[in-house]
């Protein structure tokens, strides 16, 4: 086996956390994300296959030093054999830390198969709890199946259950303490995340944008308590909920990530693979390196975590978005993974 040289940039940080984009599509037309008619999909054949996916995950965690693994979309659960993969991610020496950021539709059913396959838990994205207004946002009528995963998932072991939340000025702005009694009633663990120019459309607007303030202003009936552990380099900040424990019996937390008005880029451990094997070592990158050439193209695995190391090098301090010459990407989340 190849010695492990890190991800490390010029300023020092180094990616251990490695997002892997399965598929851009979705089944879902979230409003702040995309279309109602849908986006021109990744033709199949410049999509990675599943052996591809598998060998530069493992390139990741053998050569680079990757200890978490986030299978993301799209909409990953679409993704025929993304069962396999994390299989076959399960199977590797060292192992690491697996997990699925989902809409939760299918999960239901893919719960115990996935946890079967070495899944450690999963992350759902739920904007709502009224089923009238999940219509309107999601343009799907599936609330009640995203609820139904929520459960399965819960129940098949896939824990720490945690839900994604996006706050929209005077769409579902009002909900935030419901969601939050929702969370603390069945165990899982919220957390809200600003809005962020990543929308297909580019409509992305900062004064529309519920902020982290405000978040945790409207969660002040709560009496949250600022939590001693420290976040490292996870996204979230987190407090305690007083009074309630989360599903493994432990203090109950919520989370806020501030990407635009609390950045944490100064901590950053990702790198993101999108699904047609483009290496991004930001989520606000404007460029990308190509690793499914060189898989193509038959080179060694050495050659190819060379190639990536070098991609993260180049890594920016920041994101930049309060710079007056910041581009959002020209790629939605929806391609290139949460």
């Amino acid at each position: 086996m190849a010695a492990v040289i890190a991800l490390a940039d010029r300023f020092g940080r180094v990616a251990t956390d490695l997002r892997v984009s399965l598929t851009d599509r979705c089944n879902l037309r979230c409003t702040y994300c995309m279309p109602a008619e849908g986006l021109a999909w990744m033709p199949q054949p410049e999509q990675l296959t599943d052996d591809e996916v598998i060998r530069l995950v493992r390139i990741a965690v053998e050569q680079l030093g990757v200890t978490g693994v986030r299978f993301t979309g799209g909409e990953p659960l679409i993704r025929r054999g993304l069962v396999g993969i994390i299989a076959a991610t399960a199977q590797l020496n060292p192992r690491p830390k697996m997990s699925v950021t989902t809409n939760g539709i299918g999960l239901e059913r893919l719960a115990p198969a996935l946890r079967d396959a070495g899944l450690d838990r999963v992350n759902v994205s739920l904007d709502t709890l009224d089923p009238d207004r999940f219509r309107t946002l999601t343009r799907r009528d599936r609330h009640a199946d995203v609820l139904l995963g929520l459960r399965a998932s819960a129940e098949a072991g896939l824990t720490p259950v945690k839900i994604n939340t996006v706050l929209m000025r005077g769409v579902n702005d009002d909900e935030a303490p419901t969601l939050l009694r929702f969370a603390l009633e069945h165990g899982y663990q919220l957390r809200f995340i600003e809005q962020m120019p990543l929308d297909a459309q580019h409509q992305w607007d900062r004064h529309a944008m519920v902020t982290a303030d405000e978040i945790l202003a409207a969660l002040t009936p709560f009496d949250l308590q600022p939590d001693d552990v420290s976040r490292g380099t996870a996204p979230a900040e987190t407090w305690l909920v007083p009074g309630h424990v989360d599903a493994a019996g432990e203090p109950a937390r919520v989370g806020v990530i501030g990407s635009v008005t609390r950045p944490f880029c100064g901590d950053c451990d990702r790198t993101r693979l999108t699904a047609d094997g483009q290496i991004r070592n930001c989520l606000f990158a404007t460029e990308e390196s190509d690793l499914r050439k060189l898989l193509r193209d038959g080179a060694p695995d050495t050659e190819i975590a060379e190639a990536w190391r070098v991609a993260m090098f180049g890594k920016r301090a920041g994101h930049g978005i309060d710079d007056p010459s910041f581009l959002q990407p020209a790629r939605p989340m929806s391609a290139i993974g949460g």
